[in-house]
């Protein structure tokens, strides 16, 4: 079969397939975040600054990466206020491009700030896997009207291997906790057992009941068992 890519088509190709690998291959969330913005900037034209914002509970936001303070401040006004680019597309299912900062009134108390701050243009980029919508990957530049054309579409294709590789950390991340988890818990189960001569079963309805009537998570509770070597029932700290 013929290839009709052009060699600047295949080049980019490698370039993604090079960058895929490198962020796949980070070996904790907070690196693949790191990585993430880091490469933005490298692979996106126009792109000076870059940031990760994710969805938490109670449809807050949280920048989790960022390359410099100047992405945390405006990213910081746009929580202040409720409303600005990167919570669009994280909250409102679509990306998000401002194409010019001083024209765009969409939000202007936030675009007073971008303007100041020299920013021409903005692309915010919704970062969703088919099962959630995990946050958005927030893009400046110093020109306005960088975000068309070209570099619109690297930037989206850069999304999506942004949002596989975060996805993909955040899964070994929540599996890494969960085993951690279970080995404190059955450490736990195994002093308790000791303590006041119960069954593994019993010890972990002990413990289970403990953390709900103090609120406390399980593991927390766990964890203390496990380093104190018991359980004090009747301690309320």
């Amino acid at each position: 079969m013929t290839d009709h890519r052009t060699p600047g088509d295949r080049a980019l190709a490698a370039e993604f397939a090079a960058l895929s690998g490198s962020l796949l291959s980070e070996p904790s969330e907070e690196l693949t975040f790191d990585a993430v913005v880091k490469s933005a900037t490298e692979m996106v034209p126009g792109c000076v600054h870059a940031g990760i914002t994710l969805r938490r509970r109670r449809a807050r936001a949280e920048t989790v990466a960022s390359t410099d303070a100047l992405v945390d401040r405006l990213d910081a006004v746009q929580y202040a206020l409720g409303q600005g680019p990167c919570l669009d597309a994280a909250f409102e299912h679509d990306d998000v491009v401002v194409d010019d900062v001083a024209t765009d009134r969409r939000w202007p108390r936030w675009a007073d700030e971008a303007r100041s701050a020299g920013i021409g243009s903005v692309m915010a980029i919704r970062l969703a896997t088919a099962e959630e919508t995990i946050g958005a990957l927030n893009l400046y530049a110093e020109q306005a009207h960088n975000f068309s054309g070209d570099a619109t579409d690297i930037a989206q294709i850069f999304g999506a291997h942004a949002t596989e590789a975060m996805s993909k950390a955040r899964l070994v991340s929540g599996l890494r906790a969960a085993l951690e988890s279970r080995h404190v818990i059955g450490i736990a189960q195994g002093v308790l057992a000791a303590q006041y001569d119960i069954s593994y079963e019993r010890a972990f309805e002990v413990l289970h009941r403990y953390s709900n009537d103090r609120n406390l998570k399980l593991r927390d509770v766990a964890q203390k068992v496990a380093d104190e070597r018991r359980l004090r029932l009747d301690d309320r700290s």
